[in-house]
């Protein structure tokens, strides 16, 4: 999914599920982007319910480096 900052960026978000340990930190702050499948990992609902910032909070605060984030070109933002 490709989220836009003021229609200038663009920041795609990857769950990387095999790091994922379905601590929840993504769900309690962002429930309207994350929500946990019948696994207890991390799957993507709308993450253009919250602006970018939320987004690069809601990577820093996984404790696994799980959530992966990429600019419009794929190159890699986080972690």
């Amino acid at each position: 999914m490709t989220l836009s900052r003021s229609g200038a960026h663009a920041l795609r978000i990857r769950i990387d599920r095999e790091r994922c340990i379905g601590s929840e930190n993504c769900v309690a702050s962002a429930p309207s982007v994350f929500r946990l499948d019948a696994e207890s990992k991390a799957v993507l609902l709308d993450p253009a319910t919250v602006d970018v910032e939320a987004l690069i909070l809601v990577a820093e605060i996984c404790p696994t480096e799980a959530i992966i984030l990429e600019d419009a070109d794929g190159n890699q933002v986080f972690p």
